[in-house]
């Protein structure tokens, strides 16, 4: 495959004076390790590369390092360049580039991941102030909500039981137990209907709210 890059969206560059080593000669003593060809051809192609580079990522400081680690790519991998295939800026252009996406892709999965953490942070300590308001729940209003749990029709109380303290969604009780999600829905429905009747009736609303939590 040829190494390829648009030309019509980049700086014009201009014309190589003709005693100057070639971009393929410059590959070449890369190659042998030539510090000095790696350093003609940074100075050679930097203005070009940080333009590339800047319009992927769009931050001054990641144009700066990631310039620094495709030059360090291109000492790394010269012996993976063919000349057959193409210039050789075009080949130093693609790892740029790949290089500058790879830098945006990290970065989105970065915050992605800590907005998951965030809210599953978030969600934890929500689940911390339930868990402590049920403890404050006095022991006649445990005692009124597992009675009346008990009162239920059969499958009404286990499709509670699996929902509340085994924490399947309907889906998966729906899955679990081969019943219709349909059945499940109104099933559920119904359960809360008589326990929160049961629970207003007895302990009270603020009862209510810390037993559905």
């Amino acid at each position: 495959m040829l190494y390829e890059f648009d030309h019509q969206h980049t700086p014009s560059l201009a014309a190589q004076p003709t005693h100057e080593r070639s971009d393929e000669q410059l590959m070449a003593g890369i190659k042998n390790r030539s510090d000095e060809a790696l350093a003609t051809l940074y100075r050679r192609h930097t203005p070009l590369l940080r333009t590339i580079i800047a319009r992927v990522v769009n931050n001054d400081t990641d144009v700066d390092d990631l310039l620094q680690e495709v030059f360090v790519e291109i000492w790394n991998r010269v012996g993976s360049y063919e000349e057959a295939k193409g210039k050789a800026l075009g080949w130093i252009v693609t790892l740029a580039r790949r290089r500058a996406i790879d830098r945006v892709r990290r970065k989105q999965a970065y915050f992605r991941a800590e907005e998951r953490l965030r809210e599953s942070t978030l969600g934890a300590a929500d689940a911390m102030h339930v868990s402590t308001d049920r403890e404050a729940m006095n022991g006649d209003t445990a005692e009124i909500f597992q009675r009346i749990l008990t009162t239920l029709p059969t499958a009404q109380r286990e499709a509670v039981q699996l929902a509340y303290y085994s924490g399947l969604s309907q889906r998966d009780i729906a899955r679990r137990t081969g019943i219709p999600l349909g059945t499940i829905k109104t099933r559920l429905e119904l359960a809360m209907r008589k326990l929160r009747a049961g629970i207003l009736a007895l302990g009270g609303r603020a009862e209510w709210h810390l037993a559905h939590s």
